[in-house]
């Protein structure tokens, strides 16, 4: 399964990198057949996030690390290296800048923007 890792360098710059999350055939929910599962991550809460049309967010870092799972419309990420990228649904970004510049946001199109956001432990 592959996801966007964005964190921030020694420096407090932000930058985006690709990476794919490992599956294995799992008896998950017996007497189901197996399903490829992940390897288990502790979360500390979950919530929905609703962006408006016209929503932008500014540099900041992000709050917590967490996982963004994008379920309707499109968000733009700026890294501060200069990086951009565009997130819509069945997008996945682990955001781990939690210090230093950050990154910038906004809901782009005409579909405000619907997440599913797992906050990790600190």
């Amino acid at each position: 399964m592959k996801y966007v890792r964005l964190s921030a360098d020694a420096a407090g710059e932000s930058h985006f990198e690709d990476r794919a999350a490992a599956l294995a055939s799992v008896d998950f929910a017996p007497p189901a057949p197996p399903l490829d599962v992940s390897a288990p991550e502790v979360a500390s809460r979950f919530l929905f996030l609703s962006a408006p049309v016209g929503w932008g967010g500014g540099w900041h870092p992000v709050p917590r690390r967490q996982w963004m799972l994008y379920l309707e419309g499109e968000i733009e990420v700026e890294a501060s290296d200069g990086e951009v990228r565009r997130f819509g649904p069945g997008s996945v970004t682990l955001v781990e800048d939690t210090t230093g510049t950050g990154h910038r946001s906004r809901v782009v199109g005409e579909t405000a923007a619907l997440l599913a956001v797992v906050q990790l432990p600190d």
